[in-house]
């Protein structure tokens, strides 16, 4: 399949949000360092307003595609703009299989996915994910990067972008889950996106973290042996 070709919409969008972000607000990103320079990257960060999109394509220092929820692509208009700056429309309950299919094939193309694991926004804390990040890192095997965002949950819409607010991006470091021989199930894949979750969570403020403010007991799939199969 052939990449994704860099459309002028995506270019316009992120010469904007490099422009309006810093000028009209303040936006520290620390860990750019972390994020490869090629190959596939699932960036799986917390969601605080509809600003985040814009902040994440200024972060991330490669070309980002990503799912928005379907109601936004209401008509001919608005659904070309959306596509034109790398957005497919996904339903928030995570089994989307058109949206799954569209995001693996942006993944075998070497690109880098955003996903919302909590599949909706959450300003101010963590909330519970979905499992459909856990399932396109569980069928590709592509690393996961974890971002915390934090001060976009403060924007109304008819601010921006005049803004004047402190937001921060913080990157962490690629990890990947160990190889599965089992069998694809809910309770392996809940396992996976709490793991998400607490690698997100780490890079948070405490007062960011919500329901994951305390240590939730479940083991570690990125640190623990690979799954030998069925009990």
């Amino acid at each position: 399949m052939n990449r994704p070709r860099l459309d002028l919409w995506y270019r316009l969008g992120r010469l904007l949000a490099r422009i309006f972000l810093p000028t009209f607000g303040s936006l520290t990103v620390e860990g750019r360092e972390n994020v490869p320079s090629s190959g596939p990257i699932i960036i799986a960060a917390n969601h605080q307003s509809e600003m985040d999109p814009a902040v994440m394509v200024y972060a991330i220092d490669r070309p980002v595609w990503f799912m928005a929820k379907r109601g936004l692509f209401a008509g001919p208009i608005a659904s070309y703009f959306l596509r034109s700056v790398h957005v497919f429309p996904v339903d928030r309950d995570g089994r989307d299989f058109d949206a799954l299919h569209w995001a693996q094939d942006r993944l075998d193309d070497g690109s880098a996915l955003l996903v919302f694991p909590e599949g909706t926004r959450s300003p101010g804390h963590l909330s519970e994910p979905v499992d459909g990040l856990a399932y396109i890192a569980l069928r590709t095997g592509v690393p996961v990067l974890p971002v915390a965002i934090t001060g976009t949950e403060h924007i109304p819409m008819i601010r921006i972008p005049f803004h004047f607010r402190k937001m921060k991006v913080v990157i962490g470091e690629p990890f990947s889950f160990p190889p599965r021989t089992s069998r694809t199930d809910r309770t392996l894949l809940h396992s996976m996106s709490e793991e998400v979750m607490k690698h997100i969570a780490e890079l948070l403020p405490p007062a960011y973290r919500g329901v994951y403010a305390e240590p939730r007991h479940e083991p570690s799939l990125t640190e623990g042996e690979p799954d030998s199969g069925d009990e």
